[in-house]
């Protein structure tokens, strides 16, 4: 049965430069506009500028936390809903999978991590100025989609998802 309303996981650096600080609290205002919950690991950088972005335009925002309470690892002030989960870095498994999409902003190694855990479920993500990936076999990579802006990336989200039929 398809979750409602559906849930798009934002992912990037915890520290992030200031474009994609911007592109992030975009990205979160345009997840908001479009009625979905935002997701996220819940701590700084591109994680708390699409909190931001989200719960400025009136949206939900999700963060799913490494540590095993807020004494350990506190959520940023965006976050509604935190999430402990104790799980450190095996959390990004937790994000994913409760996601109907993902999109990622920048990022580092743990944002190439929570790529590769999305793709491998078939969960659809959009980067916007992140990785670049080019298969040995040469062959296309679906479910792996680019993003020129944050509307932009929200937009292919939705239709991946639409495409994919879990809506």
């Amino acid at each position: 049965m398809p979750r409602s309303p559906l849930q798009l996981a934002v992912i990037g650096g915890a520290s992030c430069p200031d474009h994609h600080r911007h592109l992030a609290l975009e990205v979160g205002r345009a997840i908001a506009m479009a009625g979905a919950v935002l997701l996220c690991g819940g701590r700084g950088g591109v994680m708390a500028a699409a909190a931001e972005g989200a719960r400025a335009a009136g949206g939900t925002t999700v963060g799913i936390l490494p540590g095993a309470s807020a004494a350990e690892t506190p959520a940023n002030p965006h976050i509604e809903l935190a999430i402990y989960t104790g799980m450190g870095q095996a959390r990004n498994q937790i994000l994913v999978l409760s996601a109907n999409a993902v999109i990622g902003v920048g990022g580092g190694w743990g944002t190439l991590t929570e790529i590769g855990l999305a793709r491998k479920q078939d969960i659809p993500v959009v980067l916007v100025d992140s990785w670049q990936f080019s298969r040995p076999d040469g062959g296309e990579e679906t479910g792996l989609l680019r993003a020129d802006d944050a509307g932009q990336a929200v937009a292919l989200a939705l239709q991946a998802i639409q495409t994919r039929g879990s809506i």
